[in-house]
């Protein structure tokens, strides 16, 4: 996200995997999902410093932003001097229906394959650039406490997993909005995933462990 808010209604992206076929396609390749992520989290950027944050060359850098530009996830922003092309996210928040993906083509189950790796990358960092900062003694502490990873395996049905989701963005939406002005806060990645286990793998696939971590 560009701001400490969370994204209204008219900030989203509805992608149609009927329409937007080339548009979802564009956010199969994970180095174009992290600049978009990058670019909504921190702001505007040029190719430089987005090429800089990911370990990419900036010739890289440049050629999938003009992709995502392309198909309208990015746009110019004003410029610092006219040196460099500074680039911007055009929405806070990209939506589609995973029933839909799904059930469309090989290439939205492709799209949901990407996304998915790349949620679980961000994941990873963000975990690994929290645990750099308590090693080093960096976490105030007064964030100590709230901080953290929790993991639950429940019963649920599907209705009530997605009013579960509701009520988390619903709820996430009303603290973002009074937090907002709030000098004390910061910015916190917010991880929710509801993965239903099931017992029907593959033939010839090893069952995975279950159970929490301690």
């Amino acid at each position: 996200m560009t701001d400490d808010t969370f994204p209204a209604a008219g900030s989203r992206r509805v992608l149609d995997p009927q329409e937007d076929t080339a548009a979802f396609k564009a956010l199969t390749h994970p180095l174009r999902i992290r600049l978009l992520g990058l670019l909504r989290q921190d702001g505007a950027a040029t190719a430089s410093e987005l090429a800089a944050a990911t370990g990419e060359s900036s010739a890289s850098a440049s050629y999938h932003l003009r992709v995502l530009a392309k198909y309208g996830f990015i746009a110019e922003a004003e410029h610092r001097d006219g040196r460099e092309r500074r680039w911007k996210a055009v929405h806070e928040v990209t939506t589609w229906s995973n029933a839909a993906m799904s059930g469309s083509d090989d290439a939205g189950r492709a799209f949901l394959a990407a996304v998915h790796r790349a949620q679980a990358d961000h994941f990873a960092r963000a975990l690994a650039g929290y645990q750099r900062r308590l090693d080093a003694g960096l976490v105030p502490p007064e964030w100590l406490e709230p901080s953290g990873v929790m993991d639950l395996m429940v019963r649920l049905t599907p209705e009530s997993l997605t009013e579960l989701f509701e009520v988390v963005e619903r709820t996430i939406g009303d603290l973002a909005a009074r937090d907002g002005d709030d000098p004390r806060a910061e910015q916190v990645a917010l991880f929710l995933a509801g993965l239903p286990v099931g017992t029907g793998l593959p033939a010839g696939e090893p069952p995975a462990r279950e159970g929490r971590e301690p």
